[in-house]
């Protein structure tokens, strides 16, 4: 940048823009979107200028250096004259002079009351200062005919400010659906298992600000066979408290399994693979319904305004009851849903999605007064498969349930990770029904490891003398336990008991977690059903039945 930077540059734009940068909302939304627009222009120079006002600045300097941005302080932009400032804050303070100002949405409209960093007041998410609009400058994107207005009934000087150009990121949404699969597999959510994403926005009037217990009441009473919690919670969260007081807040959800997404991109393909959301007043419950996901809602703050589609939502999406059966509800939801049940609402929101690209594109080059690439329009591309977010759980509450006659048992298996038991509402008990803490052999909390009844081997033994050598070490050491279990690769499971017997239990279906024929073991035991030449039917929760063989092995040389 500055006036010789021509002297020091390989690329010679004919015309600068320049990226304001305030937020890691707004950062993030300009990031998704620009290169598509000027995919292979070398006339356009591109400039991200760091302005540090907004409360919520933190983490803007790392997320631009990570996706390698040259950036400038934002005093620097007085040694150069831009041709445009693009930008997805509406709160930036712009440089005098006359070049145009494009502002981009860093949700979906104008749908939320939020504080005014000028003064003690609130002011409308997305508008821009009356004084940037009076000057000319400004340009709003918007996603819809209703947004401007809406705009307007509070800010008419926006009248003739607005761009009528669709939703990029609803775009992607909906052209993802596609491979909804391959992002349930990364995020390791089985065929048979619902995900149920929580979604909240900032603010004390959000999900998590109302109701901060949510993740692990969800972790506790759905079962962890049969679902998987995540959470996408809004960056301004993450900018506020930090990485570390969020983690220490919601450690036991955490260790309970949570997929708890980064603060930036892999929210949108977690939410595609989401079978049921469960949402407040912000844009990614929007997002989420008007896409055809079955949603919840929590408490819908007050700082949510009047009109706006996300308001509609309100009054048509079915509550939830934090404190009720949360199981209960998330499988109502579900089996009352229907694909167009928030088609009105996205009609109110989103205008001829699967164009926002292209529109937004030859916006850009009208004001940057460049004739647009010969290549065709941009069109939204699927969205990438996302890394794992989640800690494997080390440690269970397991509730089996024996029923039927000794010489065909079944046993259901009930798994909660313990860590969140205290926020479950537990199973009736039965002159059949047993509970047992299970520890993996990687559970780092000694209190649990001792107290456990059964420990698990997390890794498949690579032979059969391995894995009778670690249940035999392990039972040794843990004088408390009843019983361990190794699966060994390629051959079964093998569950040693404290009195010296080992049973090698076989399960159909595909491979499976030896915490699950382990339970099946200690169920017989503890109903005095036979341990030998004997078939059980396991059934894990209400998702999945498998057959399971159990044969007893020659003793273990304990003691």
């Amino acid at each position: 940048m500055g006036h010789d930077a021509h002297r020091w540059s390989t690329f010679q734009g004919e015309r600068t823009l320049v990226v304001a940068a305030r937020t890691v909302t707004s950062t993030v939304r300009v990031l998704e979107t620009l290169p598509a627009l000027l995919r292979g222009d070398s006339r356009v120079s591109v400039v991200f200028a760091y302005d540090p006002t907004s409360a919520f600045n933190a983490g803007v300097l790392d997320l631009l250096h990570v996706a390698g941005c040259r950036v400038a302080p934002w005093e620097q932009l007085g040694h150069i004259t831009p041709d445009l400032i693009l930008s997805a804050s509406e709160n930036i303070d712009v440089p005098e002079g006359d070049c145009p100002v494009l502002v981009l949405p860093h949700g979906v409209g104008f749908q939320k009351l939020v504080p005014d960093s000028r003064g003690a007041r609130d002011r409308l998410s997305g508008a821009v200062p009356d004084s940037l609009l009076e000057s000319g400058r400004a340009w709003l994107v918007v996603s819809h005919p209703a947004q401007e207005e809406q705009l307007l009934a509070t800010h008419p000087k926006a009248a003739g400010r607005t761009l009528l150009v669709g939703d990029p990121c609803f775009d992607e949404l909906v052209g993802s659906r596609t491979r909804r699969k391959a992002y349930r597999e990364a995020l390791g959510v089985a065929d048979h298992q619902r995900l149920v994403m929580v979604s909240s926005t900032w603010g004390p009037t959000s999900l998590l600000g109302s109701h901060p217990d949510l993740l692990p009441r969800l972790l506790a009473q759905l079962p962890y066979d049969e679902a998987r919690i995540g959470a996408i919670i809004h960056p301004n969260v993450w900018s506020a408290h930090g990485a570390w007081q969020i983690h220490t807040l919601q450690a036991a959800a955490l260790d309970a399994g949570l997929l708890l997404m980064p603060t930036v991109h892999a929210w949108r393909p977690a939410l595609v693979a989401a079978d049921v959301l469960v949402g407040d007043h912000g844009s990614v419950t929007l997002y989420g319904a008007a896409a055809g996901t079955p949603l919840l809602l929590t408490e819908f703050g007050g700082d949510a305004v009047p009109g706006t589609a996300v308001h509609r939502l309100s009054t048509v999406a079915p509550r939830l009851d934090p404190r009720g059966n949360l199981r209960q509800q998330v499988e109502d939801v579900v089996r009352q849903h229907t694909p167009q049940r928030y088609a009105a609402v996205a009609a109110q929101a989103f205008a001829e999605p699967g164009h926002a690209l292209a529109r937004l594109r030859t916006a850009l080059y009208q004001l940057l007064k460049l004739p647009e690439p010969s290549s065709p329009p941009p069109t939204s591309l699927v969205l990438p498969v996302p890394d794992p977010p989640a800690a494997p759980v080390t440690s269970w509450q397991v509730t089996t349930d024996v029923t039927g006659d000794g010489t065909a048992p079944t046993v259901t298996v009930h798994r909660t990770p313990a860590t969140v038991t205290a926020y479950g509402q537990g199973l009736p008990d039965s002159p059949a029904c047993f509970t047992h803490l299970a520890c993996a052999d990687d559970e780092r909390d000694l209190r649990l490891t001792e107290s456990a009844s059964v420990l698990v081997r997390r890794d498949p033994a690579p032979t059969q003398v391995g894995a009778l050598r670690w249940i035999e070490d392990t039972l040794t050491q843990l004088p408390g336990s009843l019983l361990a279990a190794s699966a060994v690769r390629g051959s079964g499971c093998l569950v040693g008991l404290r009195d010296g017997r080992v049973v090698e239990a076989s399960v159909t279906g595909s491979v499976m977690d030896p915490g699950l024929p382990a339970a099946v073991v200690y169920a017989c035991l503890r109903a005095g059903l036979a341990l030998d030449d004997s078939q059980v039917s396991l059934r894990i929760g209400d998702v999945r039945e498998e057959d399971a063989v159990l044969r007893l092995r020659p003793a273990l040389p304990l003691g």
